[in-house]
């Protein structure tokens, strides 16, 4: 009797459920729809907002966005979006899904201002990507302005640089660089000289527009060299329709007393576009701290702070057209980058003490031997069509990066102390590296259901030559190709899921190469005398299988994610078969034709909140490395090529790492905030010969410390005053050999406003970096080995000028 009573009353509250569910139901709708503009396509990263509720939602890649259990008294939906006029529609549902007509946002062009992605765009983006992602604007460069683009993202936790002199460096991001970091312009990998420390980007700050910052593996989206992470820099968009302006930018830098600028113009008609720019930059020795730096235990004094040697000059060239319809887009991207600047004259060679000072100090603009030239020029097209739900892109692009490094013949162990007239290079071409890359990738994107996939297939081609009296890595040949497939699930507006799959093929093909003078060898107590060979004929191959799974849970104002995934790396030609002196680092490197490609395994965590005065991110990670390449430090010493520098090897090793980086920023009033940003890694090879020992270029601990004021002006716009004191902590972990570092503390002051005369607008900003001019080292740096201070006090004025000639 009991347990019928009891399956009643269970009966009774299933019914009850089921007709709560139905009525509710029958009262909610489901409202999708998808956001245009004329000028960019499918708009992404866009809030739509329901009334009343406040019910919102983000537009995906495809300006896609949808609304699941509407009331179907919601009266009206509004998009507010930066530099478009704000939209809104009535709503009346009466059926349960409504697909609403494609939504054109309208530019805002009232005012000449840059349509820029603002912080919160880069919220919204956090929440859709399950790895860990950061999004600057050309704002931020600006008021961040260093001497490279790489310098210039140093504020961002977990991004460093390996710096070379005042105008080259490259990125470092949680503690790993060189060909395990990728930069990405316009949609094609950038393919330069970047195996070496003194090897800059050849990438111009001024003409950058947006940089997204991929914390972590990225191998699923980009293959080989991207299993660190990647810099991503986004094409300038499209100028709105029927107008001709562009933008003056001047620059002054106290510290190397750099002085040139930047001139930008654009115009369009309704679908032709064009966009071109100049930057011309020129700048002398630059300062440091000390009058003396120590270069292996002897002592250089340097005239007047200066280091001698290191000024520059750069001039880039750039320009883009393209075409611009509702459902086509085609640009076809020029740029041209050249750059001149010289190496401290007393770190470079077998001969540090043989430097003519006094030849070198009689101007601090010249730019003496030894120096390098490089020429980067590239060419591409990328092209957008839609084809019913399929929105699809092409990528063609071709690179030629011609570096050339100039010194004055001296010759070490069997070289003829003459240099022979009939050398086919020139007696002062030290080294020259001459590569031409051309690439293809074709990318997919489209939905089904709750899926959002993209597809899409790359492949590369690479030509090295060499030439120069002297030798470190061989010509060789590269071909890569790639098969990449990406799911996004979104399962509610609370969960997403992410999927992705890549298969990898690579082959490197080396020359044999045969020094130019005889050495003399003794076998068996007999000397003879022969060309020795420096590298083999060496053909390799590497294929790979990556995968990557990530979640989102994003519920209200707090954003949850985590990613798991793998990445691998094909070893480069300076990793197989290097054999020669790097006369940078005074040591002889030798390649490892045995090598397999780096493998890493990598989780990632991501906790974010934002709520009115609050705002708090953590970023942490682990990662593991089953066969790490790495250069290892032997006990042998060359006879041949110097004077008895030491030999590293390249070898492998399982090495495991992990840190993270925590950002957080309180509003205190209208117009007052305080942030602190800090970052940690550590690393440590877990076997080999460096067992125990961390990783080189490892960075220590830091936290830096920022207020921001900005208040409200009669007559200035977006004016602000800012302090940062960041405290580096010291570095004790490293690998010989490398030095321990000492910790730091440094101040940086920087302001800035838009002061509009008439219909114009100057934007103009002031920076004071190394306040109160303290010595410091920087681990990372690359003159860190002797001993060599960073930058002096340098006071940087940057004075943008946008115009309109034509609306």
């Amino acid at each position: 009797m009991y347990k019928t009573k009891l399956n009643r009353f269970r009966i009774f509250c299933l019914l009850f459920c089921f007709a709560i569910v139905s009525k509710t139901a029958a009262q909610s709708v489901r409202i999708s729809g998808k956001v245009l503009s004329s000028e960019r396509g499918s708009l992404e990263g866009l809030t739509v907002i329901i009334q009343p509720g406040n019910l919102t939602t983000i537009t995906d890649k495809k300006g896609h966005f949808y609304f699941t259990n509407i009331p179907k008294n919601s009266k009206s939906l509004t998009i507010n979006y930066a530099g478009y006029l704000p939209y809104e529609i009535k709503l009346s549902p009466k059926e349960s899904a409504v697909l609403l007509p494609d939504i054109l946002l309208k530019p805002d062009i009232k005012e000449l201002e840059e349509v820029v992605v603002t912080d919160h765009f880069g919220f919204r983006r956090k929440k859709e990507e399950s790895l860990n992602i950061e999004t600057v604007n050309s704002s931020f460069i600006q008021r961040n302005l260093g001497g490279s683009l790489m310098q210039s993202l140093q504020r961002i936790p977990g991004v460093k640089t390996i710096s070379i002199g005042s105008g080259g460096s490259k990125p470092l991001i949680r503690g790993l660089s060189f060909n395990q970091v990728i930069v990405v312009e316009n949609g094609i990998k950038h393919e330069g000289q970047q195996w070496g420390a003194d090897h800059g980007l050849e990438i111009d700050q001024y003409a950058v527009n947006r940089v997204e910052i991929i914390k972590g593996p990225s191998s699923f989206m980009y293959g080989s060299d991207a299993i660190g992470g990647a810099i991503n820099i986004k094409p300038v968009p499209a100028p709105a329709k029927n107008t001709l302006g562009g933008s003056i930018d001047f620059t002054g830098k106290s510290n190397n007393e750099q002085f040139g600028g930047s001139i930008n113009l654009f115009g369009r008609n309704e679908k032709w576009f064009f966009d071109t720019r100049m930057t011309v930059m020129d700048y002398g020795d630059y300062r440091v701290p000390t009058d003396t730096v120590h270069v292996y235990n002897y002592a250089v004094p340097l005239y007047k702070n200066r280091l001698r040697n290191t000024a520059g000059r750069e001039l880039d060239l750039h320009a883009s057209t393209g075409y611009v319809s509702e459902k086509f887009k085609s640009v076809l991207y020029a740029s041209n980058v050249y750059s001149k600047s010289g190496f401290f004259a007393n770190a470079h060679g077998l001969e540090p003490r043989n430097v003519d000072a006094e030849l070198h100090d009689k101007s601090s603009r010249d730019i003496l031997m030894p120096f390098q030239e490089v020429t980067h020029t590239k060419i591409s097209n990328t092209t957008s069509f839609q084809i019913g739900n399929h929105q699809l892109e092409t990528q063609l692009g071709f690179q030629k990066n011609f570096r050339r490094e100039w010194s004055h013949y001296v010759n070490h162990g069997f070289m003829p102390p003459l240099y022979p007239d009939d050398m086919y290079a020139p007696h002062n071409l030290e080294r020259q590296y001459d590569k031409e890359v051309f690439s293809i990738a074709i990318k997919d994107e489209f939905s089904i259901n709750k899926h959002q996939f993209t597809v899409g297939i790359n492949g590369e081609k690479q030509q090295n030559t060499i030439n120069g009296w002297s030798f470190l890595i061989p010509a060789f040949q590269q071909i890569t190709a790639g098969l990449f497939a990406y799911d996004k699930i979104r399962i509610s507006d609370l969960w997403l899921l992410h999927g992705a799959v890549r298969l990898d093929y690579g082959k490197i093909e080396m020359e044999q190469y045969n020094d130019w003078f005889l050495s003399e060898i003794t076998e068996n107590g007999q000397t003879t005398s022969q060309y020795l060979k420096r590298s083999d004929d060496l053909n390799r191959t590497f294929q790979s299988f990556n995968w990557s799974a990530g979640v989102n849970y994003n519920p209200g104002k707090l954003a949850l994610k985590a990613n798991l995934g793998t990445s691998f790396r094909m070893p480069i030609a300076k990793e197989l078969a290097s054999n020669g002196v790097n006369y940078h680092y005074f040591r002889f490197e030798k390649g490892n034709p045995d090598l397999s490609a780096e493998r890493s395994y990598q989780l990632d965590f991501g906790m974010e909140w934002q709520e009115n005065k609050w705002s708090f991110q953590l970023s942490p990670f682990f990662n593991y490395f089953p066969n790490y390449i790495y250069l290892n430090p032997t006990s042998q010493h060359d006879i041949y090529y110097g004077a008895g520098n030491q030999v590293f090897e390249y070898e492998q090793s399982k090495v495991m790492r992990y840190g993270g980086e925590l950002q957080t920023r309180y509003q205190f009033m209208t117009g007052l905030s305080v942030e602190i940003l800090a970052e940690y890694l550590y690393s440590e090879q877990l076997s080999g010969n460096k067992k125990g020992y961390t990783l080189p270029f490892s960075p220590p601990a830091s936290v830096l410390f920022g207020m921001t004021y900005s208040p409200e002006i009669k007559n200035l716009r977006d004016t602000y005053f800012s302090l940062d004191y960041r405290y580096t902590a010291a570095q004790n972990q490293i690998v010989p050999p490398e030095k321990k570092t000492a910790s730091s503390n440094v101040f940086n002051l920087a302001l800035g406003t838009k002061l509009k005369t008439g219909k114009q607008d100057f934007i103009i900003s002031l920076q004071v970096q190394n306040l109160f001019n303290t010595k410091y080292l920087n681990h990372t740096s690359f003159y860190r080995l002797i001993e060599l201070p960073e930058a002096s006090r340098n006071i940087i004025l940057s004075v943008k000028v946008p115009f309109l000639i034509h609306q």
